[in-house]
């Protein structure tokens, strides 16, 4: 029987092959089945769809580039750097697609569902990293709704990956004060407009950031984040380039604030853009 997880890997890949060449179904009653090592398989689907899961599984063992380093997640209390990452690979693809700048760039940890081991990385690896069909999305939000996003996503989950600006967080559980400027130190003005990179998901209203639901004149690529990914290693394969994790530093949020924020016990009373 295969492993259900490497078979769910298949799903995405398949879809797209088998959805242009089937009919499309009719409305009717939906049931959620999860796919585990309970269900059999069927012998002339399995037949079917033989040659191109081959296809496919051979891609997955293709070479993509070195990460000596590997790019992890972070454990408890450590900074996510594989999200910083993903979330400044968005943003500069996202820059590509329009052609004009994108100040900041966020996407979910929650939907990075594996880290990036040291050595040589396969397609395989960004598959399992990012399983979902998620898409890039620009949306325009003012710089008050850039700090309120980042607020939200303090609340929720302690900080989601994100790329563009820094992020401060200081004072007491009582009375915590936020402070965001852009990367590179400059203040934020609040009433200034700028371009934003994000996934549907997100900007659909999954994982409680509702800010950004009021994003304008939103921007589908019709790229997916996980192509994108792929993207960028096999540009940096071809530049004879390693991919390394990004510097720590963008969130900076002391010990006790962290775990205040994990436990949701925090009062984070200002938030405001300061030089």
């Amino acid at each position: 029987m295969p492993n259900p997880w490497k078979r769910s890997l298949l799903i995405p890949a398949l879809a797209a092959i088998l959805g242009a060449q089937t009919p499309a179904a009719k409305p009717g009653h939906a049931e959620s089945i999860p796919i585990t090592s309970a269900i059999p398989d069927d012998p002339a689907l399995a037949a079917y769809i033989a040659p191109y899961a081959a296809k496919i599984k051979a891609s997955f063992g293709q070479p993509l580039v070195k990460a000596p380093q590997g790019l992890f997640r972070g454990r408890r209390g450590e900074e996510n750097l594989l999200g910083y990452w993903v979330a400044d690979t968005m943003r500069e693809a996202a820059q590509h697609a329009l052609e004009a700048p994108v100040r900041f760039a966020i996407t979910n940890a929650g939907g990075l569902r594996a880290n990036l081991r040291p050595g040589q990385l396969k397609v395989e690896d960004i598959y399992e990293l990012m399983p979902f069909e998620n898409e890039l999305v620009v949306v325009e939000l003012t710089g008050a709704e850039v700090i309120q996003v980042l607020r939200e996503s303090l609340l929720r989950r302690g900080g989601e990956p994100c790329s563009g600006v820094r992020v401060k967080v200081d004072g007491t559980p009582a009375k915590a004060t936020l402070t965001v400027t852009w990367a590179d130190g400059s203040p934020i003005d609040p009433a200034e407009t700028v371009k934003v990179a994000t996934t549907d998901y997100l900007y659909g209203g999954g994982d409680s950031i509702p800010t950004l639901k009021k994003g304008r004149r939103p921007f589908t690529t019709g790229l997916t984040v996980r192509q994108i990914l792929l993207d960028r290693c096999t540009a940096l394969a071809k530049a004879g380039q390693d991919l390394l994790p990004p510097a720590p530093g963008r969130y900076t949020i002391p010990p006790e604030l962290r775990e205040a924020l994990r436990e949701k016990k925090v009062n984070l009373q200002e938030s405001g853009a300061r030089p």
